[in-house]
């Protein structure tokens, strides 16, 4: 009977995918679904964005053998990165169920500035950017927060999980 092991390149490759995976369904939400993200959107993509480097090291550090205290420390900061990205999905979440009030400039007319021409930049001017407080779409009937919401704190515990076991 041959035993499964979990070690620390497992579970750094492992977040680290799911970091790609849920960054890139965003942007294929945005890019290929026309779906706008609000400011509160664009922030929850940053623990992701600084994450994935985080596991890329995690996972080289456990392959090549480097110091325990190296990989558990990377995963840990990784950890940390996913209860980040949680509290701001949870955050823009409970935005969107009306349970607390959102930043004052999402969704925002931008300001008007007179460019003296036409087209373009006037389009520009008069652009608004979706409010923070409507969920775009729902899955299952949860935003699109709160699905990241579930998987930052999964990757979370799967990170921390993986702390506290040795090599």
């Amino acid at each position: 009977m041959t035993e499964t092991r979990f070690t620390h390149a497992t579970a750094a490759l492992l977040i680290g995918l799911a970091m790609i995976a849920t960054v890139g369904g965003a942007l294929l939400f945005q890019h290929l679904g026309g779906y706008i993200p609000c400011k509160l959107c664009y922030e929850q993509r940053t623990p992701y964005y600084l994450g994935v480097p985080v596991m890329l090291a995690a996972f080289l550090s456990a392959s090549f053998k480097g110091p325990s205290w190296l990989t558990r420390a990377l995963l840990a900061f990784g950890g940390l990165l996913m209860l980040w990205g949680a509290y701001l999905g949870a955050y823009h979440a409970g935005v969107e169920w009306g349970w607390w009030a959102g930043p004052t400039d999402c969704g925002a007319a931008a300001p008007s500035v007179n460019t003296g021409g036409a087209g373009v930049l006037d389009s520009l001017d008069s652009f608004v950017p979706p409010a923070c407080d409507h969920a775009a779409l729902r899955i299952a009937g949860i935003s699109l927060a709160g699905w990241n919401f579930l998987i930052a704190l999964v990757l979370a515990v799967v990170a921390f999980g993986a702390v506290a076991r040795k090599r």
